[in-house]
Order: C-alpha cells, then structure tokens, then sequence
C-alpha cells in the first residue's frame, strides 16, 4: 500500500475497539484525514500522547481502503498540556479544532492548518487575552472559507463606512438605507476592534476593555454559527472571564507576591495600668499581598 507523510495538527480521537483510536486531523498538504492508530490507548504504545487533541505532529500514513493507518509520529508542537492546563484556554482550543473540522475537508488548503496551528501556538504560550485569540480565529477562518466579514463598508452596496447597522445575514454593517428594520447597532468601539481582530492589529486589540471584548465575541460568535449554518457545541463552554495569572512560588514553596510582602503592623499589649502603648488598633495597617494585573495571557 502507498505510503505518505505529512504534518498535521489533531483535532479529535475517537475509541476503536479495545487498544485503537480513530484520529481526526487537518494536514498541511492534504486536507483533513481520518486514520487508525493503532495500540496508542496502551501503556506501552511508543505515539499515543502525540496523537491527543492540540498536538502538531509529523506523521507517516499508509492508504487504508476507508481510514489510512498512521505508522509514525513524531511531535512538532506539543500545545497539548500547556492548553489543557487552563480551562479558559482548553475551551477556546476546542472551538477552534470543531470550527476547523467543519471548515476543512479533502480539499482544505495551507492557508486553514497555519492559522489553527499559529492559534494554538498562541494559546500554549498566553500571548493575547484567550478570547480574543478565539474571535481573531473564527474570524479569519471563515474569511479564508470565503465569508470575510465587512466592518466599515456596506457590505451589500460597498458605500465607504463607518456604518453602525450589523446584519449577520447580509456578511457585515450595511447603509442605513439598505438595513432591515429593527437591526442591531454597533458602537465604534466595538466595530473598531471587531476589524482589529480580522486584521491582526494586537495592539489595538490588547488594549480594548473587556467589555467592548464581550460585545464583540457575542458578534463573532453569531457570524460564525450563522454561515456555518449549524451551532458550535463547544461555543457555549467557552470561559471568556479574565482571570490573573497564578502566583509563581518561590522555592520555600511561599508565593513570591506574598513572600515580598512586608508583615503587618500588629498593636502591642495594653499596659497593665490601663494606658495603651504602641501602635493603636486603629492604626493597624494590613497589607494584602499584590496580585498579577496581566489579564490576557494564560499558563504557560
């Protein structure tokens, strides 16, 4: 049987039989493949962590006659641990792999497997605020797909914007002589980071509040399951809340922010004779430890 090879990113596994796994994967150069592999679900198996969800892998295959079987593997990226370790960025990871497995078939291009792989790649690392990373995806996935978005002008007579009026239906805001009644109204704010994340302008985007982020996820959100014209199951588990990050110890296992920070000043015993001394009660001064103001990056 012919054989091949080519790197690929997992997308999903499925259980076959007793020791196998069917896996789901966007290649480089030949689209999505479904294929055996076969033994990984045993402790002895030389490949099975790198044929797990979020993994960048150099794979050798041989044509099956319905799944091909992978031979060989060997990791390129391995995304997978650092994104499973952060709820946030595990949710969003998942969106990003079920998009791309509705998006890519037998004939999706190069230009779909870089940009889940710079995504996750992304994630892994905690570059951006994880819920931007997912929207500037889902944005530029379904423009590759042939559904850009339009932010500024009207998308359905190409009059030069801004225009606030967005209409999911129509590919964008439209004029407001060509909108439907009742349409929804974009601030600029909102219209403005929506093309920051189609453009890849991450400093405008880093620099957004995070309620202009939540406005514009609910539009990415709509505009993807809308033209995909099926709802996105791992949407709705996505957790776009912005927490710090953790606090690294230090090595006498205390946290460095804690371990930096001064005692509090504790009031001394009352004299016997009834007058106090020292610090006064109300003079006490507690201070809290200093917590991360990073909210955008994730563990790496």
């Amino acid at each position: 049987m012919p054989l091949y090879r080519d790197e690929c990113v997992v997308l999903r596994t499925h259980k076959l039989g007793e020791a196998d796994r069917i896996v789901t994967m966007l290649s480089r150069q030949h689209g999505k493949i479904r294929a055996v592999a076969k033994g990984v679900r045993r402790t002895a198996s030389k490949f099975g962590s790198r044929l797990e969800p979020f993994m960048v892998v150099d794979a050798q295959f041989y044509e099956g006659r319905s799944l091909d079987i992978v031979t060989q593997a060997e990791s390129l990226g391995s995304y997978g641990a650092q994104i499973v370790a952060d709820y946030g960025a595990y949710t969003a990871a998942s969106a990003m792999v079920e998009t791309a497995d509705r998006l890519s078939e037998a004939d999706a291009g190069l230009q779909q497997y870089l940009l889940l792989v710079g995504a996750l790649r992304s994630l892994a690392r905690g570059e951006h605020v994880t819920s931007a990373t997912l929207d500037s995806y889902l944005l530029r996935a379904m423009s590759i797909a042939g559904w850009a978005p339009s932010f500024r002008d009207c998308a359905v007579t190409g009059e030069p914007g801004p225009h606030s009026a967005f209409v999911v239906q129509l590919g964008g805001v439209v004029a407001d002589h060509a909108a439907p009644p009742g349409t929804p109204r974009l601030d600029p704010d909102t219209l403005q980071l929506l093309g920051s994340l189609l453009a890849g302008d991450w400093r405008t985007v880093d620099a957004s509040d995070e309620r202009t982020r939540s406005r514009a996820s609910g539009v990415v959100a709509a505009y993807a399951q809308w033209h995909l014209e099926r709802s996105l199951r791992s949407l709705p588990h996505v957790d776009r809340t912005e927490h710090p990050s953790p606090v690294a110890p230090t090595p006498g296992g205390v946290p460095a922010a804690v371990a930096a920070t001064p005692a509090p000043t504790l009031p001394e015993p009352p004299d016997p004779s009834g007058n106090a001394t020292g610090n006064a009660p109300g003079n006490v001064t507690d201070h809290a430890p200093d917590q991360p103001s990073d909210h955008g990056g994730t563990p790496a």
